[in-house]
């Protein structure tokens, strides 16, 4: 079964926070993509690009241009497990 994003929040650094709605939240770090796959490269060297990154409707894949995206099996599979420390 594909994990489908519930919620999708470009951070610092070129680090993606991803929630799935199973629950599971993850810090996708894209500067390893960025440095390996050419299009990719446009994310650091476009102003703002990043930060532009979108969800598609099927909720399976993010996406910034026509060039460059990323389904959600690689970030659920390859992110590292984030987990929200509650406040006392």
């Amino acid at each position: 079964m594909i994990p489908r994003i519930k919620d999708l929040e470009p951070l610092d650094d070129y680090v993606l926070k991803v929630s799935f709605d199973d629950g599971k939240c993850v810090l996708y770090d894209v500067k390893t993509d960025i440095e390996e796959i050419p299009s990719y490269r446009d994310l650091k060297e476009i102003f703002g690009l990043f930060n532009q990154v979108r969800l598609d409707q099927s909720r399976t894949c993010i996406y910034w241009n026509d060039y460059i995206d990323l389904p959600s099996d690689a970030i659920y599979e390859y992110g590292q497990e984030f987990i929200p420390q509650r406040r006392a």
